[in-house]
C-alpha cells in the first residue's frame, strides 16, 4: 500500500470517528438534566413562550428531524446560536481555538525541551544518581494533578514573587512574531507574552514531560543493548555518534507517536488549567458553558476539540508511516 492510499484510508476512518463524536455530542442535549429552553425563555415565561421558542429551536420535532437538521447545518458550517452570548457558536469556538493550540503547543514545546535530553542522559548513565532523579522527576510528574501544580505555581512565582502573570493572555504569538520581525525588534512583546504562557505551559505539560521522559529512557535502552550498537563500537565510532545518531533516531519513531496523541490530548484536557489561569481558550469556554447551560456553544466546542483531536492522530499516523514504511504494509 503506498503513503497516499495509507492517508486516505486514515482520512476515511477519522471521518468516521468525527462522526461518531458529533453524534454522541447531539445524544447528550437529551440525556442531560434540564432543557436548552430554561436557557432561553424567562423564569416567568408562559406555555405558550416555552412552546414558541421550542418551535424556533426546533425541538417540537421528530428526533431523527432534529438529527438530519443537526448534521446538515454542521456540514455548511453552522454549530448554531448561542442566545447567552448572542453570537454564533462558530464566532465563538473559532475565536478561542488559536489560544488553546498555542497554550498545548507551548507545553509539549516545555516538555519535549525538558524530556528528550533527560531521557537520554538518564538511559546513558543508568543506575547513577542523575538516573534516579530523572525517574523521580517522572513518577512526580506523572503523579501530580495539573490543576494543582498550577495553583502552586501562581502562589509561588505569580504571589510570592511576582514573576509571572497569575491570569489572562496578554499578547498572543502572532504578536509576537510581528513584534520581532519588524525593522526594530521589540523585546518586550516577547517577555510579556512568557510572561503569561510559561507557568499555564509548564502546569499542562508536566505529565507529557514526565511521560516522555520515561518512554525516552526505556526506547534508548532497547536501543543501545541491540547488535547495530556493539558493532558500531566494535568499529570505534564515537559514543556520541552512537547515541544520538542511530540510538536516539531509533528511539523518537514510537515517541513522535506518543507526541501527536499527546498534542491531541492536550487539546481537550487544557480545561482545567485554563479555568485556573484564566487563559481564553476552549478550555474555559467550555467551563462558562457548562455553568450558564449554554449548550449550543458546549456543543460546538466538544466538537471542534474531538475532531481536533482525530485531525492531530491522523497526521500522526501519517508522520509515522512516512518515518516507518512498514506500517503502511501492516
Amino acid at each position: 500500500m503506498s503513503l497516499g492510499r495509507f492517508a486516505l484510508k486514515r482520512s476515511l476512518q477519522g471521518i468516521g470517528v468525527v462522526w461518531g463524536v458529533v453524534t454522541v455530542v447531539f445524544a447528550l442535549r437529551f440525556v442531560t438534566p434540564g432543557s436548552p429552553i430554561n436557557a432561553v425563555a424567562p423564569l416567568d415565561a408562559s406555555q405558550e413562550t416555552r412552546q414558541a421558542i421550542a418551535a424556533e429551536l426546533g425541538l417540537d420535532q421528530p428526533l431523527y428531524v432534529q438529527y438530519g437538521q443537526y448534521i446538515f447545518d454542521l456540514l455548511r458550517g453552522d454549530m448554531g446560536f448561542s442566545y447567552i452570548k448572542g453570537q454564533d457558536v462558530v464566532t465563538l469556538v473559532f475565536g478561542r481555538l488559536p489560544a488553546t493550540i498555542e497554550l498545548a503547543v507551548a507545553a509539549s514545546v516545555v516538555a519535549i525541551v525538558l524530556a528528550i535530553p533527560l531521557g537520554v542522559i538518564s538511559a546513558t548513565r543508568r543506575n547513577e544518581p542523575v538516573d534516579y532523579g530523572a525517574t523521580l522527576l517522572s513518577l512526580g510528574g506523572i503523579s501530580t494533578p495539573n490543576f494543582w501544580l498550577g495553583i502552586m505555581l501562581i502562589l509561588v512565582f505569580a504571589v510570592e514573587f511576582n514573576i509571572f502573570n497569575t491570569s489572562g493572555r496578554g499578547v498572543d504569538v502572532g504578536d509576537v512574531a510581528l513584534s520581532l520581525v519588524g525593522p526594530e525588534p521589540v523585546l518586550g512583546t516577547l517577555l510579556t507574552w512568557l510572561a503569561y504562557i510559561t507557568l499555564p505551559a509548564i502546569a499542562l505539560g508536566t505529565y507529557f514531560m514526565a511521560l516522555i521522559t520515561r518512554l525516552t529512557r526505556s526506547g534508548m535502552l532497547d536501543e543501545l543493548s541491540k547488535g547495530y550498537v556493539q558493532a558500531a563500537r566494535a568499529k570505534g565510532l564515537p559514543r556520541t555518534l552512537i547515541r544520538y545518531k542511530h540510538a536516539l533516531r531509533n528511539t523518537l519513531i514510537p515517541v513522535i507517536t506518543v507526541l501527536g496523541l499527546q498534542l491531541g490530548t492536550l487539546i481537550g484536557g487544557a480545561v482545567i488549567t485554563e479555568a485556573v489561569f484564566s487563559w481564553p481558550g476552549l478550555g474555559s469556554l467550555v467551563i462558562d458553558s457548562i455553568n450558564d447551560r449554554d449548550w449550543p456553544t458546549l456543543q460546538g466546542s466538544l466538537i471542534v476539540i474531538g475532531t481536533s483531536f482525530v485531525l492531530v492522530n491522523i497526521l500522526v499516523d501519517v508522520v509515522y508511516a512516512y518515518l516507518d514504511p512498514e506500517v503502511v504494509n501492516d
